[in-house]
C-alpha cells in the first residue's frame, strides 16, 4: 500500500464507538424537510425516513446526517419549534430500530443540537461554525461530541449574493483555522474539517476550493467533501439537477485523491463504489 495512504489514518468517537476513517466513510443525507434544494419532501414522514436509512445501511453508509432546515439559497427560515419536530421524533424512531446507527444532526441551533444528542445522535454538523447561534459553542463545550466545522460567508438568505475572496482558498484556511484554535482551546479535538462547497461561493471558488482541497490536510484533522447533486455540477455541465449523479462521482472521486475522509452524499451506492475503486487505485 503506499506510504500516502497511511498516512491520513484518523477516527472518530461515535457516544464510545471508535470508527476508523483509514478508509473514507459515506455520510448519507436525510433532509426531513418540504424545500431541500434537491429531495425536499421526498423524506417528510418517519416511515419514509426508516425506509431511506434501511436502504442506506444495506448500501454502505456509515453516518446518518439528519437535517430539518433547509439551508439552500434564500430558503424559508424554519422557527425552531418546527425544526425540533422535523427532526427529535425522526431520531428517536430510527435509534430505536437501528439501534447500533450513527447519527448526525444537521443544524446551525444549538437547542436543537442538544436535544438531538440526548435522543440519540452522536455527531454536529453545523454550517454556520456557531456563527449563527452562539449558544450552538455550548453544546458543543457540554457534549464533546464530534462536530463538523464549516465554512460559510453570510447566511444561507443572502451567502450567494455575490460573495468575494481575493483568495477563497487563502481565506477559507484562514477562517477553519481560527475557529478550530477555539475549539482546541476547549479540549475539543474530535473535529471534521468542511470547506462549506456552495455555501458562499461562486462556482469558480468551488472549484478553486475543490482543486486544493488536499491543503486542508494542514489541520491534520478528516476532511469532509459535500458535493452531492450541487450546483457547482449541474450549472457547470448545464443540465437538470436530476441528472447530476455522474458528476458528482466524478468529483467525490477526486476529493478522494486529495484526501477526503468522509463523502456528504444523497446517493450511498455510487458513494461507496467511489471508495472501492480509490482503495484499489491506492493498495496496488
Amino acid at each position: 500500500m503506499k506510504d500516502t495512504y497511511l498516512l491520513d489514518n484518523y477516527s472518530i468517537n461515535f457516544k464510545g464507538n471508535l470508527i476508523s476513517l483509514n478508509r473514507p466513510v459515506v455520510m448519507s443525507i436525510l433532509n426531513t424537510t418540504p424545500d431541500s434544494f434537491f429531495d425536499g419532501g421526498k423524506y417528510n414522514s418517519i416511515e419514509k425516513a426508516l425506509k431511506k436509512v434501511e436502504k442506506d445501511l444495506n448500501q454502505g453508509a456509515t453516518i446518518i446526517d439528519i437535517g430539518g432546515y433547509s439551508t439552500k439559497p434564500g430558503g424559508n427560515k424554519v422557527s425552531i419549534d418546527e425544526e425540533i419536530r422535523r427532526t427529535i421524533p425522526y431520531i428517536e424512531k430510527i435509534v430505536d430500530t437501528f439501534p447500533e446507527i450513527n447519527i448526525s444532526i444537521d443544524t446551525f441551533r444549538g437547542k436543537v443540537a442538544a436535544l438531538a444528542i440526548d435522543a440519540g445522535a452522536g455527531m454536529i454538523n453545523d454550517i454556520s461554525a456557531w456563527n449563527i447561534d452562539k449558544e450552538m459553542f455550548e453544546t458543543i463545550k457540554k457534549y464533546n461530541v464530534p462536530y463538523v466545522l464549516m465554512h460559510m460567508k453570510g447566511e444561507p438568505k443572502n451567502m450567494q449574493d455575490n460573495p468575494r475572496y481575493e483568495n477563497v482558498t487563502k481565506e477559507v484556511i484562514q477562517f477553519l483555522s481560527e475557529k478550530l484554535n477555539m475549539l482546541n482551546s476547549h479540549g475539543i479535538s474530535d473535529v471534521i474539517i468542511d470547506p462549506g462547497f456552495g455555501f458562499g461561493k461562486t462556482n469558480a471558488d468551488n472549484y478553486k476550493l475543490l482543486k486544493n482541497i488536499e491543503l486542508l490536510k494542514v489541520f491534520k484533522a478528516p476532511i469532509l467533501a459535500g458535493i452531492s447533486r450541487k450546483s457547482m455540477i449541474y450549472k457547470t455541465l448545464k443540465i437538470n439537477k436530476l441528472y447530476s449523479i455522474n458528476g458528482t462521482t466524478a468529483l467525490n472521486m477526486f476529493a478522494l485523491s486529495k484526501g477526503a475522509k468522509i463523502l456528504r452524499v444523497h446517493d450511498v451506492k455510487q458513494a461507496m463504489e467511489c471508495i472501492y475503486l480509490n482503495e484499489e487505485i491506492n493498495c496496488n
